[in-house]
């Protein structure tokens, strides 16, 4: 069946639930979820130099648990019970586990990726040579670029609706430091580093400080940016306090090779502190 067929069916049983019952709309669920798997579509991608959100491969997502029944599942020396399955095929598609990750079905991970214990749930896509730390969890939808290193318990947070939100991005040699937590379908843009304990959601403010004049971003970390945690002085009815915020404090230079710049992004990181 093709995509645009697909589509339609999605599509309609979204307005009528009661179509999930019938065989023909699904096993188009099922189709979905299965190229998800795949990496044969994404719910997010970029087209020309923005992302795009698929609506309906989100709806094809909430559709499918309804359909689905918990089942025990077992991977030794755990037991699980859950309407979704975990993946299993990491030997085939070159993919590196250690005992305690879970994926769950529906997730693409691609050759070359390598996950110590963490999680990442169902609509994710993790491009090749991307890194997941120990007791990292990576949220519904989450989409990783190529040579992502995600840190130990980094929490990306994902979302299936509102449809029309973007789900978490973090593009190609991106770094997240240990214990940051990313939701609200931030965008860290190609090459960023963020230091430890960096938090960004929808109404964080990230405020370049590298000039004479700050430049304050919402729910995007340009390129190259390296990003620290900080705070900003904010009037209240009961006084002034300190509000959270992500200053970038320098960026990682692009006439050098990746490591050589992520290794300067760390010296400029340390000196800031």
């Amino acid at each position: 069946m093709d995509e645009r067929n697909l589509k339609k069916l999605i599509e309609n049983a979204w307005e009528d639930r009661h179509l999930i019952e019938f065989k023909e709309y699904h096993e188009a669920i099922e189709m979905i979820i299965q190229k998800l798997d795949r990496g044969e579509v994404r719910v997010a991608e970029p087209i020309g130099s923005r992302w795009h959100v698929n609506e309906w491969i989100k709806k094809a997502i909430i559709l499918y648990f309804p359909i689905k029944n918990p089942e025990l599942i077992h991977h030794a020396p755990f037991v699980y019970h859950d309407k979704v399955r975990l993946k299993t095929d990491y030997k085939e598609k070159n993919v590196r586990v250690v005992p305690g990750a879970s994926v769950r079905y529906g997730t693409f991970l691609a050759s070359g990726t390598f996950l110590m214990p963490s999680h990442v749930n169902i609509g994710a896509y993790i491009d090749t040579g991307s890194l997941i730390g120990t007791w990292a969890s990576v949220g519904y939808c989450t989409q990783l670029g190529k040579q992502v290193y995600i840190s130990r318990g980094v929490k990306i947070g994902g979302y299936l609706e509102p449809l029309t939100d973007m789900p978490v991005i973090i593009e190609d040699h991106a770094y997240l430091g240990a214990g940051c937590t990313i939701v609200d379908g931030v965008l860290i843009g190609e090459e960023a580093v963020l230091g430890e304990n960096v938090s960004l959601n929808a109404s964080t403010k990230i405020i370049d400080i590298t000039q004479s004049e700050p430049v304050e971003y919402k729910k995007q970390v340009p390129k190259r940016a390296i990003v620290i945690p900080g705070a900003y002085q904010k009037r209240f009815p009961a006084g002034e306090y300190q509000v959270p915020c992500a200053f970038i404090v320098g960026y990682r230079p692009e006439s050098v090779d990746k490591k050589a710049s992520l290794e300067e992004a760390f010296a400029i990181y340390h000196r800031s502190l």
